[in-house]
């Protein structure tokens, strides 16, 4: 589930600006060339596990690597598509979303003469597998998209996106798989959630058509295992779905939300400055939604922070320094914000 196609076939080529800012310093590329995203780090901070399509593989495919870069190496089964990949507590286990049971080709992009639309396909399941990348158990099995999974090491507790309830909610489970409980309720998309890291709230996208003919719009896509993308806002509430609040309000696509390790704000990526353009820079806000900062100045696609566990540094995807089209990379910075 990710911006990074539209924004890497229309703003290749724009000017980067600053790479440090004073909250980055010491940026390093972790990987070279093909389309890297969603990397997230291991509880000993030691390794990261992220998304890429890269030969021989046509979609993406979950892979892992040491935090500096070294022994990248496929951990998914190298068929279908893959999404969203997140490390267990015990540093020995992984979760992941992965259509290769529906079948072992790609599913096929959406059609983008009816606009850019992501594919919330029907195949996708959500599986736990070692992280050398033996499935040992399939976590969700109800008919329909159920994807974008990540954990909460603290309270042993995954959130995730499904279709579960007949609309794109947000889930969390144990990470066997039991005590599924539905947190979101409105209609529309809900996804892309993170827990803080004591576990007590939760942060996510969501798109909530207040129009009939948005909400008919958002039905009639979404029979078609589709969505559109490019309105979304950030929302917050309790670990239980309790006293949500709307933090953004940009009419834009805000997404990727994480806590900083205090838990008092937000890092997220939005195009905030021209909700149609393909310029997607990092944002802080904090959690009462006031105090909103730009982070990033690159000048074309920066998503996907997230702080190592010790919280001295940050890892995200770019297109800063690509030399295609089609590139974006996994680089990793020492975070100096306090």
């Amino acid at each position: 589930m990710r911006f990074v196609l539209l924004a890497t076939t229309l703003a290749w080529g724009a000017a980067t600006l600053s790479a440090e800012t004073k909250y980055l310093a010491n940026l390093k590329q972790l990987t070279n060339g093909g389309q890297n995203a969603e990397a997230y780090w291991a509880p000993d901070g030691k390794r990261l596990i992220f998304q890429t399509t890269r030969e021989p593989y046509k979609c993406d495919q979950i892979f892992i690597m040491n935090a500096d870069g070294s022994d990248q190496h496929l951990v998914s089964t190298g068929k279908g598509r893959t999404t969203c990949a997140y490390f267990l507590k015990d540093n020995k286990h992984i979760v992941y979303a992965s259509t290769h049971e529906a079948g072992d080709e790609c599913p096929p992009p959406p059609d983008r003469s009816k606009g850019y639309l992501w594919g919330v396909f029907a195949g996708y399941d959500i599986y736990l597998a070692t992280d050398a990348g033996k499935i040992t158990k399939k976590l969700t099995d109800a008919p329909g998209y159920d994807a974008e999974a990540t954990v909460n090491w603290k309270q042993d507790r995954i959130i995730y996106t499904s279709m579960a309830s007949g609309d794109l909610d947000t889930w969390s489970m144990k990470p066997d798989g039991s005590g599924k409980k539905r947190l979101t309720m409105l209609p529309g998309y809900d996804g892309g959630a993170f827990f803080s890291r004591d576990g007590k709230n939760i942060i996510w996208r969501a798109n909530h058509p207040n129009q009939h003919d948005a909400m008919q719009k958002y039905k009639d896509l979404l029979k078609d295992n589709m969505v559109a993308p490019m309105r979304m806002e950030l929302f917050i509430s309790d670990a239980e779905g309790k006293n949500e609040k709307q933090l953004t309000n940009f009419g834009c696509a805000s997404f990727a939300p994480t806590f900083t390790p205090d838990g008092k704000k937000i890092l997220f990526a939005s195009n905030k400055h021209n909700c149609d353009g393909r310029r997607f820079e990092l944002f802080m806000i904090n959690a009462d939604g006031t105090g909103l900062e730009q982070v990033t100045d690159f000048g074309g696609f920066t998503s996907f922070p997230e702080f190592s566990p010790d919280g001295k540094k940050l890892v995200i995807s770019t297109d800063y320094k690509a030399t295609s089209r089609y590139e974006f990379n996994i680089f990793v910075a020492d975070w100096t914000g306090k």
